[in-house]
C-alpha cells in the first residue's frame, strides 16, 4: 500500500529564494568569513541589520545524520548515500542547504562467528558503553537543534541502526517547529504496535502506524533492543518515518544480518530521500521537480466495440509512454480480449525492449477487432502481465487498463480476483488504474481501492490521469500482508538470585536458542535455561533482557532488572560475561 501523492504545487515566492546556493559540508573556513564581516560591519558603523548578516551565513536545511556502530565520521557508507539522495533533489532547487556527519562516539561492535543461530554474536564493550555513546549523540543533537542560533534554519534528521536509537530518542526533545522530517532505519528500538499477537493486524494491512514507511515484515513489533514509546511524539505527527529492511534482526521478527547491512544495496535511502524532498518542498512552497523511477504498463482490450476508445487514448498513451521514459522509467505494452475469442495476451513489448520508437510503432498495430460479447478476460491478462515482467524494485509500478467491458470472476482459465490483487500487493504493489466508460466505473471500484489505483470514466481527464500516475513518488510497500504468519518463540523467566556479586536466572523458553542482552549491550546467545552474568555494576539498576531465538525469527523479550543491593559503586573497567556456556566478549572495532 503506497505512502503518500505529491500535491500539485506552484512555484511561490520565487523572489524570496535565494539565487545562489552555497553547499557547505562543515568547513570551518566559512563560519570564519561571516564572523570576520559582521565584526568589520560592527566596528564601521554599518547600518546593515543583523538578522541579513545571519541569513548570509545560516542554510535554509540543515541535514544531520547520526551514523552506526563503528562508523567512521564523514566516510560511514550509510552516511554518504544518505547525503548523496538527498542532495541530488536539493541541487535542483536554490535552497541553501548543508550537511552534517552528527558528531558522537557511534562506539563500535565486534562479531565472533559461533555458528549459532544468528551466525554471530556481538559485545560492544562494557556494559553501559554503548548506551552512553547513544545518550552523547542524543544531547549533541538536542544542542544543535534546540539552538539559538539561525532560528530560521530547518532540519531533516536521519539516523541509522545505533543512530537510529539517537534520532527516535532525541525525538521528544526537539524543537518541533524546526523539524522538517526525522527518518530511522535498522531502529533496534523501533515500536509498531500492530505487529503485535498471534495475527497481528499489520499482517491483515491493518491500523499500521503513520511512521511505518517501509517495513514488509507484518510482525515486527519492537526492536532488538525494546522500543521508545511512543515513537512518535504527538507534537512531531507526519513529521517521522522508519525503514526497516525485509529480514532486519534489529527491527523485524527475523533473524537477518545481511538485510541489516543491505540499506544501502537495496536502495532504502533513495526511497526515503523521495519521501524527504517532497516535505521540504511543501514547507519552502516550491515545485518539486524530482521524478521518481517508474514501471509503467499498458494493457488494452482490443474487442471490436473499443475501436473509438483506442482511437481516442494513443495520443495520450504516448504522451504517458514519454513522459515515463524521459524521466528515466521503463514501459511494457500488452492488449486482450477474451480468452473464449479465443485471444491470449499479446506481449508487444517489455520492459527491456519497449523504447519510445518501438512502443510508438506497436501501439499503432493495436486495432480492435473480434469479440461480441461481455465481459473480458482481465483478471487473467493482468496476472499474465505482471507475472511475465521484470519489474524495478524500487520504482513506483502502474499497470494502465483501457476497456468498455467488466471482467469474469474467475476468469474462464481460473483466475480469481484475490489471485490477482495478491500478485499486485506481492509485486509491491502494482496500482492499478482503469479506463472505462461510466457504465463500467463502478464495478472496477474494489480493484482500484485494493491495489491503490483510480477508476477513470472521463476521456477528456485522462491528461490528468498521466499527470498523477507521473507525480506518484511511493515506491515501496508499507507492509506485506501475511494470512499465515509465523509462530514466534516465547519465554518466560522463572527464577533469580544473587550470588555474591553475581545474579542467576533461569527460564523456561520454546526457542531453541536465546539471545542475551544487559543495558543494550549485545552479550551472546545460548542454549541453555540457566545463566549467570557477572561484572555487574552496583547501586544501580542493570536491565537484562532475553529474547527466545526460533530458527528464523525471534520472539519478543522479557526484561527484569537487577540491583545489587550492597554492592559499592564499581571502579576501573567492569566488563559482563554468561555462563554456562562462557562466551568471550568480541573486540571492539569502533573509534573513540
Amino acid at each position: 500500500m503506497p505512502r503518500k501523492l505529491r500535491e500539485k504545487t506552484k512555484n511561490v515566492g520565487k523572489s524570496e529564494v535565494r539565487k545562489i546556493r552555497q553547499r557547505s559540508i562543515g568547513k570551518k573556513s566559512g563560519k570564519i568569513k561571516i564572523r570576520y564581516l559582521a565584526a568589520a560591519l560592527a566596528l564601521v558603523g554599518s547600518v546593515l541589520p543583523r538578522l541579513a548578516v545571519q541569513a548570509e551565513g545560516c542554510p535554509d536545511v540543515r541535514v544531520v545524520f547520526a551514523r552506526g556502530s563503528g562508523g567512521e565520521r564523514w566516510a560511514d557508507q550509510n552516511y554518504l548515500e544518505y547525503k548523496s539522495t538527498i542532495e541530488s533533489k536539493l541541487s535542483t532547487t536554490a535552497l541553501k542547504y548543508e550537511f552534517i556527519d552528527l558528531d558522537y562516539p557511534a562506539v563500535g561492535v565486534g562479531a565472533d562467528n559461533i555458528g549459532v543461530t544468528l551466525g554471530a554474536f556481538f559485545g560492544a564493550g562494557d556494559a553501559y558503553e554503548f548506551g552512553d555513546s547513544v545518550n552523547t549523540g542524543v544531547k549533541n543533537l538536542t544542542k544543535m537543534m534546540n539552538s539559538a542560533s539561525c532560528p530560521g534554519t530547518k532540519y531533516v534528521i536521519g539516523g541509522y541502526s545505533q543512530g537510529a536509537m539517537v534520532i527516535s530518542k532525541a525525538l521528544s526533545s526537539l524543537n518541533a517547529g524546526r523539524l522538517i522530517y526525522a527518518a530511522t532505519f535498522g531502529d533496534p528500538k523501533i515500536y509498531l504496535p500492530e505487529g503485535k499477537g498471534l495475527m497481528p493486524a499489520a499482517c491483515r494491512g491493518e491500523n499500521l502506524s503513520d511512521y511505518r514507511m517501509y517495513v514488509p515484515d507484518c510482525q515486527a513489533y519492537k526492536g532488538l533492543l525494546g522500543a521508545y514509546v511512543p515513537y512518535e511524539p504527538e507534537a512531531l505527527a507526519g513529521k517521522v518515518g522508519t525503514w526497516c529492511n525485509k529480514r532486519d534482526i534489529f527491527c523485524s521478527s527475523r533473524l537477518s544480518i545481511s538485510d541489516h547491512v543491505g540499506y544501502v544495496a537495496d536502495n532504502l535511502y533513495e526511497d526515503a530521500s523521495r519521501v524527504i524532498f517532497d516535505k521540504i518542498t511543501k514547507i519552502f512552497g516550491i515545485e518539486n521537480k524530482v521524478s521518481s523511477p517508474h514501471d509503467t504498463a499498458f494493457l488494452i482490450d482490443s474487442t471490436g466495440s473499443m475501436a473509438s476508445m483506442i482511437n481516442s487514448y494513443k495520443a495520450e498513451a504516448l504522451r504517458l509512454a514519454t513522459e515515463t521514459l524521459n524521466s528515466g522509467g521503463r514501459v511494457a505494452l500488452f492488449d486482450y480480449r477474451d480468452l473464449d475469442d479465443p485471444y491470449t495476451p499479446v506481449e508487444h513489448c517489455n520492459f527491456e525492449t519497449c523504447t519510445l520508437e518501438v512502443f510508438e510503432n506497436e501501439l499503432a498495430t493495436i486495432h480492435a477487432d473480434g469479440g461480441g460479447d461481455t465481459p473480458e478476460s482481465l483478471l487473467s491478462a493482468s496476472f499474465h502481465t505482471m507475472q511475465s515482467l521484470n519489474w524495478k524494485y524500487g520504482a513506483t509500478k502502474s499497470l494502465v487498463v483501457l476497456t468498455d467491458a467488466n471482467f469474469l470472476s474467475p476468469d474462464r482459465d481460473g483466475m480469481t480476483f484475490d489471485e490477482v490483487v495478491r500478485l499486485s500487493k506481492t509485486i509491491d504493489p502494482v496500482n492499478f488504474y482503469i479506463i472505462t466508460t461510466s457504465s463500467y466505473g463502478s464495478y472496477y471500484n474494489d480493484l482500484v481501492q485494493q491495489t491503490d489505483g483510480l477508476v477513470v470514466t472521463n476521456l477528456n481527464e485522462l491528461s490528468l490521469l498521466t499527470d498523477y500516475i507521473i507525480e506518484r513518488y511511493d515506491s515501496l510497500p508499507r507492509v506485506e500482508e501475511n494470512t499465515n504468519p509465523a509462530t514466534l518463540p516465547t519465554l518466560e523467566i522463572t527464577e533469580t538470585e544473587q550470588v555474591n556479586d553475581d545474579v542467576r536466572i533461569k527460564f523456561d523458553t520454546n526457542g531453541t536458542r536465546t539471545l542475551v542482552v544487559l543495558n543494550d549491550t549485545i552479550l551472546g546467545v545460548t542454549g541453555e535455561t540457566e545463566i549467570t552474568i557477572s561484572g555487574l555494576h552496583g547501586g544501580v539498576e542493570n536491565r537484562l533482557t532475553l529474547i527466545p531465538l526460533g530458527d528464523d525469527v525471534r520472539g519478543e523479550g522479557v526484561e527484569v532488572v537487577l540491583s545489587l543491593k550492597g554492592f559499592g559503586e564499581a571502579s576501573g573497567e567492569t566488563f559482563s560475561t554468561i555462563e554456562p556456556p562462557v562466551l568471550p566478549k568480541a573486540p571492539n572495532t569502533g573509534r573513540r
